[in-house]
């Protein structure tokens, strides 16, 4: 794979998994894209280390990657209503 194929679908899967776990977190997310395909991309890293190093099949690392990202979102949303 290319570098410029392996960046665009670090992108895209990172806007996949960001706006899943933007969706399950519940309240006001002002995040713009960027952010959310970090939080996606930060998300899926975290997800994809715990559910390999579980030896776990790609279904259950899918949802560990979106719970990943779900739990960085939660976590900037707590930290973002602490500062005010």
């Amino acid at each position: 794979m290319s570098l410029i194929a392996f960046l665009i679908s670090l992108v895209v899967a990172g806007a996949l998994f960001g706006a899943l776990g933007r969706l399950a977190i519940p309240g006001p997310n002002p995040m713009t894209i960027g952010m959310t395909i970090l939080v996606g991309i930060v998300g899926s890293f975290i997800g994809g280390l715990i559910g390999s190093a579980l030896g776990a099949g790609a279904a259950v690392i899918f949802v560990l990657e979106v719970l990943g990202a779900a739990g960085v979102v939660y976590f900037m949303q707590r930290r973002g209503a602490g500062a005010r």
